[in-house]
């Protein structure tokens, strides 16, 4: 198993959380999705909101280990739970009625990591 090694010391926070989430509710979702967090952050996904469209549908719930950015455009409501969002991310999401939050947030609302994408 890696370990983070990073400084950011919420990350390294959410890592943790994820993999005691993950171990107690047997959800493997949230143990890759440490795993692909605990990357040095040069390898942390970038995601750009074309790519959200081509690959959910509408009502989907995604996981982004990384950060989402706004090149594209989104054509059906979607829940997108990320590290990060750039600004144009956040209102492309928003126009098309769909919900932005962090990874705690889900976290907490689906700790069982039930229907849950995870795009890399």
């Amino acid at each position: 198993m890696r370990h983070s090694k990073t400084d950011n010391p919420q990350l390294r926070d959410l890592i943790r959380q994820l993999r005691k989430t993950g171990r107690i509710n047997k959800a493997d979702v949230w143990g890759r999705m440490a795993e692909s967090l605990s990357k040095p952050r040069q390898r942390l996904a970038s995601i750009n909101i074309s790519r959200l469209n081509r690959h959910t549908s509408k009502g989907d719930v995604v996981a982004v280990a990384g950060k989402v950015l706004g090149a594209g455009s989104l054509s059906h409501p979607v829940t997108v739970a990320a590290f990060a969002f750039s600004a144009k991310a956040r209102e492309k999401i928003m126009m098309a009625k769909g919900k932005c939050l962090t990874l705690p947030e889900i976290l907490e609302r689906n700790p069982s990591g039930s229907k849950v994408k995870i795009l890399r």
